[in-house]
């Protein structure tokens, strides 16, 4: 089959086969897969929790390089016209502005009750820069210093070059389930390394089912 079919149109998502099949293998996985599985969580598991935004990393490399001025294009429509409570933003190290890419994923999430910036990284220290300086920029649109409001989070360490986007997914599901029980991050327990090793094959179940049912 081409790897330019089209496998599913979901929304704002349109997986093709070479998509797909980063999920089959010891693939690392590309802002597609991590775009349409946080437009999932928003649209089918928390659907009924208007608290929660999922950012995509396309949107996040556009805050990430934006000058501070502009920030309000991006984060009003995402924070302020859906009085957000909890937001996730899919943090990659590409320094590029033309076109994605970077090496490493790792997830960001700021929490309004805690008024908090939490960032969770399965290989430690890789992108706690990016982190910082993504936070410090949202926090000041938030009119929040960053001293005392960013925090390394403990969380499962990848033991291989390639599931930090997978740990990305597991992360932000668990921790947004757990918020909607809660309502905070801090406390949430670390995601498994089974999780981790089954979630591939659960996407491509969720893939499929969707696909049936937009025929």
């Amino acid at each position: 089959m081409n790897s330019n079919v089209t496998v599913l149109s979901y929304n704002e998502s349109l997986l093709r086969k070479s998509d797909v099949d980063l999920l089959k293998g010891p693939h690392w996985l590309n802002d597609t897969i991590i775009s349409f599985y946080f437009e999932y969580l928003e649209t089918e598991c928390f659907k009924d929790n208007n608290s929660f935004v999922f950012v995509s990393p396309e949107v996040t490399q556009c805050i990430k390089i934006s000058p501070q001025r502009e920030l309000r294009i991006f984060l009003d429509p995402l924070i302020k016209e859906k009085n957000a409570k909890f937001i996730f933003f899919a943090l990659n190290d590409n320094e590029q502005t033309e076109y994605s890419g970077g090496n490493h994923w790792s997830l960001l999430a700021y929490s309004h009750p805690e008024k908090t910036m939490f960032h969770y990284d399965s290989s430690r220290g890789s992108n706690e820069c990016q982190a910082m300086d993504l936070a410090e920029k949202v926090l000041k649109y938030l009119n929040l210093p960053i001293e005392g409001r960013y925090e390394e989070a403990a969380t499962l360490q990848q033991n291989n070059g390639y599931d930090c986007g997978i740990h990305v997914l597991c992360n932000t599901e668990q921790l947004a389930s757990y918020a909607n029980h809660y309502g905070k991050l801090s406390g949430c327990p670390k995601v498994t390394a089974e999780h981790v090793q089954n979630k591939r094959w659960e996407i491509l179940d969720i893939i499929e089912k969707l696909r049936k049912s937009h025929r």
